[in-house]
């Protein structure tokens, strides 16, 4: 099973062949689906998968300065006009969100640089 960068640099890349349209509510609901498939099959999350589940929406929150919106993907339609925009979006949010903090060793930079992060 691949892990969350892998999921999400496939999705970037092909959204049709894994959601069948660019959204990001639909995109939601297939990572909330991915975390309990590797639940299910007692695949432990990855430091990665732990920071996107715990910190994300938090993170987004403090971003955005709205604190009872109840998902992440709801909080990036707040300042989108449709769902291509908010999955388009989700990206530069999802690269910034992994990409913020300065201190990441060179090892991880390479590998979120091969997974396509900027």
């Amino acid at each position: 099973m691949s892990g969350l960068l892998e999921v999400v640099d496939k999705i970037r890349v092909r959204p049709g062949m894994y959601l069948g349209r660019p959204s990001v509510s639909d995109l939601f609901m297939f990572l909330v689906g991915y975390e309990f498939s590797r639940s299910e099959l007692e695949i432990e999350m990855t430091e990665e998968e732990e920071k996107f589940y715990d910190e994300f929406q938090p993170w987004l929150q403090k971003k955005f300065g709205v604190t009872t919106v109840t998902s992440w993907a709801k909080l990036i339609m707040l300042s989108c006009h449709d769902e291509k925009a908010g999955f388009e979006y989700f990206f530069k949010l999802f690269d910034e969100f992994f990409l913020r903090d300065t201190s990441l060793d060179t090892n991880k930079a390479e590998e979120m640089a091969q997974h396509g992060f900027k």
